[in-house]
């Protein structure tokens, strides 16, 4: 058997050498290649997000302003709504929205994208905006109606109370908008009027109840 020469084995290495060279360039041209994705973090999967902060902002901030302070719809932290709104009442809400209304359902079991786990984090967090004896002891109307409202002793309230702001047929004046407006009453449900009279819109200069 033929020994191999010191030459024939250089030119071995020498060809082991390239050929391990131009896989190196390969696997580096596979990495820096256009299509591939960067390096960053793994992306959650929107079902698993639980933080409260980050829920919120993504589906109520819009309407109901940051931190819950108000916007197009109620501050959901103002503390005489907080004191009246149980917590059944804000779970439904939030996931089956109000029918109707410009408040829509956010469960998937409502037609929504959050989780009932979600609902509740949200629901949770709006609690814990409550304050302690917010009413300094007064006791607030109940959220709901127990029967249908005097729409006549309605009238005198509106007359010693509201009218200086909204006018005396309710069509706006100097310190408030009209609420007899057709656009205005359909997105609100009787329910929802009545607890903008319990709530009222301090942001705006709304007196509560």
């Amino acid at each position: 058997m033929m020994q191999p020469t010191m030459r024939s084995t250089k030119k071995t290495r020498w060809l082991n050498s390239a050929i391990l060279g131009l896989a190196v360039l390969a696997f580096t041209a596979c990495e820096n290649s256009p299509g591939k994705p960067p390096a960053g973090p793994e992306v959650m999967d929107p079902a698993n997000v639980a933080d409260f902060g980050f829920l919120y902002a993504q589906n109520c901030a819009g309407c109901h302003g940051t931190d819950g302070k108000g916007g197009a719809a109620l501050a959901l932290a103002d503390p005489v709504y907080l004191a009246v709104v149980d917590d059944a009442r804000l779970h439904s809400v939030s996931a089956n929205g109000i029918p109707g209304t410009s408040m829509p359902a956010f469960a998937k079991s409502a037609g929504g994208m959050l989780t009932d786990k979600q609902i509740d984090i949200i629901a949770g967090g709006v609690r814990r905006w409550a304050k302690p004896n917010a009413l300094n002891g007064a006791a607030p109307p109940p959220y709901a109606a127990a029967e249908p409202g005097n729409a006549a002793h309605g009238a005198g309230v509106y007359t010693a109370y509201c009218a200086s702001c909204h006018g005396p047929a309710g069509n706006g004046g100097l310190k408030g908008s009209s609420i007899v407006d057709g656009s205005f009453l359909a997105l609100l449900t009787d329910q929802e009027l009545r607890t903008l009279v319990i709530v009222g819109r301090p942001e705006l200069g709304a007196p509560d109840w």
